[in-house]
């Protein structure tokens, strides 16, 4: 964890988001009180097959679409 004033954040952020999404957390402080937190945002893990079984495909989804719906595609 490391602390820095308002002025050094305006100057580096974009060096100190880099250093957050690397891990590190980082302390804002305004006259030597600590006043934000800058944390990373922890990103959902995408788990294979989520989604099996929620949904199905049926012999319909094959057939073609009625002339006006088509119409509206082309």
């Amino acid at each position: 964890m490391r602390e820095i004033n308002v002025h050094e954040a305006k100057t580096h952020l974009s060096r100190l988001l880099d250093a957050v999404a690397a891990g590190e957390e980082i302390i804002i402080a305004k006259a030597g009180k600590p006043y934000a937190r800058l944390v990373p945002i922890a990103q959902p893990r995408r788990m294979p097959g989520a989604a099996r079984g929620k949904g199905r495909v049926t012999a319909k989804f094959f057939e073609p679409l009625p002339k006006g719906e088509l119409a509206g595609w082309e």
